[in-house]
């Protein structure tokens, strides 16, 4: 991602979209994409997801017509740490940027300016049907992925963020101790938006109205 700065006159300089599989959140950044509110005002989106899925490609660790997603297995911890803090840097020294990634809205902690959303869906039956219907694979199969992966991922990153999390989570007073690393706890955000009862255009205009004045 490149350096860029917007003079616009919104309430955010920035929007992180955070979500598992089926939550919609992709959708949403590539609505904010093509949104006229947005793109004449010189706002960009970026997906970690399809930068991770590019360098797994180049590395000969994801297969294109595999269908399913892969987990964070697939990268080095330096590698992944790379593209998060990246991410950081630019939420903290850019504007105009929409980054969609598990991890997005967690790197956007205590940065001011920076709209955090995060993507939910209440029926497992509809987000396993978007799953299914993304990666053209059984419900039995999208179930097994998904479940996979969450549980790689979060393994890897409490144990590669548990500094991180203490400083930014804990000492700030948004989660005890005690309490278990949940990067998707929703007091970390500014909006959680449950798109099983909001539909796509009801999602748009939540965001929309947030961030403008």
């Amino acid at each position: 991602m490149s350096s860029k700065n917007i003079t616009t006159n919104f309430k955010y300089n920035n929007i992180t979209i955070s979500g598992f599989p089926g939550s919609g959140s992709t959708t949403l950044l590539n609505m904010l994409k093509k949104s006229e509110n947005l793109k004449f005002e010189g706002w960009s989106g970026f997906s970690g997801g399809d930068f991770m899925r590019s360098y797994a490609k180049e590395k000969g660790l994801f297969v294109e017509n595999a269908g399913v997603h892969h987990d964070s297995r697939h990268y080095e911890d330096d590698f992944d740490r790379q593209v998060d803090m990246d991410i950081r840097e630019k939420l903290t020294n850019d504007s105009g940027w929409i980054i969609e990634s598990w991890l997005s809205g967690f790197m956007a902690q205590n940065i001011a300016g920076t709209l955090k959303i995060l993507m939910t869906c209440s029926n497992k039956a509809v987000k396993i049907d978007r799953i299914v219907n993304r990666d053209t694979i059984t419900p039995s199969a999208a179930i097994a992925n998904m479940n996979d992966r969450y549980a790689q991922n979060l393994s890897k990153w409490q144990r590669m963020y548990k500094k991180e999390w203490d400083e930014w989570v804990v000492k700030t007073g948004k989660a005890k101790t005690s309490d278990p690393i949940d990067f998707w706890r929703p007091n970390l955000y500014d909006i959680v938006i449950n798109t099983y009862s909001s539909n796509q255009q009801e999602t748009l205009k939540i965001v929309i109205d947030a961030i403008t004045k």
